[in-house]
């Protein structure tokens, strides 16, 4: 089973979105927001792929930060952040099979058509 995590106003998870669609891909899309997230996920998503992936330092959310909040150069600090401000996690991160994502890419929709 293939899984979206993102969250439904964010144009790069629409056009996974709407591409898996297409490609007749059956998901689960996991809103942040709404579903929230288990910090053990997050914890084995920064294992896989490492914080630096997966911390958005390019949108709103984190130019909205304070100063002293974006002074990130750990994991635990990196995990705290992102548990608190679900926006701040790239996306979308997707779950298929025992691959994972971040973003949206050629590279992405190659995985997940590869049988």
């Amino acid at each position: 089973m293939t899984t979206v995590f993102g969250i439904p106003n964010c144009d790069t998870v629409k056009k996974a979105r709407n591409w898996l669609s297409d490609q007749g891909i059956d998901y689960r899309f996991h809103d942040f927001r709404k579903d929230g997230l288990e910090a053990a996920q997050l914890r084995g998503w920064v294992k896989r792929l490492g914080w630096e992936v997966l911390l958005n330092t390019r949108g709103t959310s984190w130019r909205k930060l304070p100063e002293n909040e974006r002074q990130c150069d750990n994991a635990d600090r990196a995990i705290a952040l992102m548990l608190a401000t679900p926006s701040l996690i790239k996306r979308p991160v997707i779950e298929h099979g025992a691959h994972l994502t971040v973003g949206f890419t050629e590279t992405v929709c190659k995985t997940l058509t590869d049988k």
